[in-house]
């Protein structure tokens, strides 16, 4: 047989589980709403000098949203307003607060805390938890920019190792200037992580150095002289706000981003080499063309049938040997990136500079111009192996966020949302 324990609320009450508060009446409408009146069991102490009140001044009806309880709910609480007995307190009278309705809250907590998460750690977008809670987009969205503003202050989260990287937050759009024509215009938006929890940190507007050393410069001097290092693609503008915030802190290039710049090296020599000797792009009958892909594959990782098909795509359709070329200059640089040890590094530098001698082309003299111009942070990736793979994951859960909200036009929104599915996701 069931026996009761611990606390003796009421059923309802029970049911409807709202803390500090007991149900006194519930009625329900022909379309199914129910109505159900609330008052409060918490002690009335005055805000003031905290002495417990035992009189009542007045009663006033007060709609609050909360949470559907097994079905829509219309919550109306009936608070009290108390007198202060203490002959001292300037006080004279107060209304009831509690914890689930603060002070000028027209919303429970428990609700507030429901819609965060179902945005934050379901993923869903804002206006479809809306509909689901029977509230205002602009309550959900408020709700989602009072959380950010409650997370914890970068100041106090200690970084050894910075990742930065951008990423484009909305698509590009085309406008007219003064004098008609039609200017290119690309939002874009750079974020700030901790690569060794994977936390984004800030996220700026723009790709410049001016949004990135803004926000370096904001931060205090104790949590600038902790970082050590920070891994950035081979951007100049990344590297001059390091370098003006940052000038104790190592530098790292990330190895995925020069592996694609080798990649786009390889690919327009293989463009260029079908335009010259065929005199338009590659269609399917090329075997350049059709095989363009395992060009770009590492290596390493080819079967033996994969690199008997590469090795006779290079004889049928590179006259020139230029595409072998480059993907040799290419392999090179794999080889480079994954070195043991510095010594071992400047050893496949040099290999890799006879390579881009041999080659001889703009393409692959480029390419190595910007290895020789990034060498120092090369140096750094080897020795300490950091890299940009979390940011880069932190950006392909930020582009999940932008499909689910169907594009932002708010920055201030969009921004809020990444960084609090960032400290969900690294708190979890």
């Amino acid at each position: 047989m069931f026996e009761p324990t611990g606390s003796q609320r009421d059923a309802a009450s029970a049911i409807f589980n709202l803390p500090d508060y007991r149900v006194t009446a519930v009625e329900e409408d022909a379309e199914g709403t129910r109505r159900i009146e609330v008052e409060c069991t918490a002690a009335p102490g005055c805000p003031v000098c905290g002495v417990l009140a035992v009189r009542v001044h007045s009663r006033r009806r007060q709609r609050v949203r909360d949470l559907p309880v097994a079905g829509p709910v219309q919550l109306v609480w009936v608070k009290r307003r108390w007198f202060c007995d203490q002959g001292r307190c300037p006080r004279g009278t107060f209304s009831e607060v509690t914890d689930q309705v603060p002070a000028f809250a027209r919303s429970t907590a428990r609700l507030c805390q429901a819609l965060v998460a179902a945005v934050v750690v379901s993923g869903r977008a804002a206006s479809e938890v809306a509909r689901a809670h029977r509230v205002s987009w602009w309550l959900v969205v408020s709700m989602l920019t009072a959380a950010a503003d409650l997370l914890t202050d970068p100041d106090d989260v200690l970084v050894r190792r910075l990742g930065v990287d951008e990423h484009r937050y909305r698509s590009v759009r085309f406008f007219r200037d003064g004098t008609g024509g039609w200017r290119r215009y690309e939002p874009w938006m750079t974020t700030l992580v901790d690569t060794d929890t994977g936390r984004v940190l800030g996220v700026v507007d723009g790709r410049d150095s001016a949004g990135v050393g803004a926000w370096l410069a904001a931060r205090s001097p104790a949590w600038r002289a902790a970082v050590e290092v920070v891994a950035i693609d081979p951007s100049a503008a990344f590297r001059k706000a390091l370098r003006e915030q940052l000038p104790a802190a190592a530098v790292s290039v990330d190895a995925f981003h020069l592996v694609k710049l080798a990649n786009d090296m390889l690919t327009a020599v293989r463009q260029r080499v079908t335009r010259e000797a065929k005199g338009r792009r590659g269609r399917l009958e090329d075997p350049a063309w059709v095989n363009r892909r395992l060009l770009l594959r590492a290596g390493n990782t080819l079967s033996p049938a994969a690199l008997a098909r590469l090795k006779a795509t290079l004889r049928a359709d590179d006259p020139t040997d230029e595409i072998g070329a480059a993907w040799g200059v290419k392999e090179q640089l794999r080889r480079l990136l994954i070195s043991g040890s510095l010594a071992e590094a400047a050893e496949q530098r040099m290999r890799l500079g006879v390579f881009v001698l041999a080659a001889d082309l703009p393409e692959t003299d480029r390419l190595w111009a910007t290895i020789d111009a990034w060498w120092e942070a090369i140096e750094v990736l080897i020795v300490t192996g950091v890299t940009n793979a979390r940011t880069e994951a932190a950006n392909t859960g930020i582009k999940q966020i932008k499909r689910t909200g169907r594009g932002y036009r708010n920055a201030d929104n969009y921004r809020a949302r990444i960084l609090l599915a960032s400290a969900a996701r690294t708190a979890a």
